[in-house]
């Protein structure tokens, strides 16, 4: 919650909610104001949120971030970023927002229509990693590679059948990291699209991982080898 109203993307909020003896760390960042804070026990912040929802004594609502650009994201075309095609479940997502915004990733693309909100499940997995991460919506994940290809961008697609490991193919430069969903995995146009496709090297007899798991050792290797990259220039 902090991550939200710290975040100088979102010009406001709404309402924000606190426990007795509750208060929050930190201050606004410069030209942000927090709102005024409501003190409610426990029992009426629960009453204000979904059924099921876990709080800590806050609750905050706050007005929709809007999406940045594709070109805000890639320019200048350097480091890491993520495309996600098709990855749908909630948890999955916050996870990988999670482990972009731990290695440095520079955003993260979801497809309009085929990517759940940045609240509820979502927003509880990332834990304040959606106000950290720039997170970009584009209607069509070919031609938002075309797009950053075009800025200066290299896109590795990963698939568990290709020929190459993934440490293999990449060279430090400005990286697009493709993930598909587990279930179909990268779609073939997509991965068309994409300027080569490599696995993740694994223990032999072990065929996949999780999506977020996957997510989190190609971002590590990806940006491991980007900051030696930018370190020796």
């Amino acid at each position: 919650m902090e991550a939200a109203l710290a975040n100088p993307r979102r010009d406001d909020a709404h309402r924000l909610v606190l426990a007795p003896g509750r208060t929050l760390a930190g201050a606004p960042p410069p030209g942000r104001r927090w709102p005024e804070a409501e003190t409610l026990d426990n029992r009426e912040i629960d009453r204000l949120l979904p059924q099921g929802a876990v709080h800590q004594g806050y609750a905050l609502l706050p007005t929709p971030l809007d999406p940045p650009a594709l070109e805000e994201i890639a320019a200048p075309a350097e480091g890491v970023i993520l495309m996600l095609d098709q990855v749908t479940d909630p948890q999955n997502i916050g996870s990988i927002l999670r482990s972009a915004a731990a290695f440095g990733a520079r955003g993260v693309i979801l497809q309009e229509r085929h990517a759940p909100p940045l609240s509820g499940a979502l927003a509880k997995a990332a834990a304040g990693a959606a106000d950290v991460v720039p997170i970009a919506r584009v209607v069509n994940l070919s031609r938002a590679l075309d797009r950053l290809s075009e800025l200066g961008w290299r896109a590795v697609g990963l698939a568990g059948a290709a020929d190459q490991a993934l440490d293999e193919v990449l060279d430090g430069s400005a990286t697009v990291l493709v993930l598909g969903s587990e279930g179909e995995g990268l779609r073939r146009l997509v991965a068309e699209h994409c300027d080569t496709v490599a696995r993740i090297a694994m223990a032999e007899g072990f065929e996949s991982l999780n999506v977020a798991a996957a997510a989190a050792v190609a971002l590590y290797q990806a940006a491991q080898l980007a900051r030696t990259a930018n370190h020796i220039a």
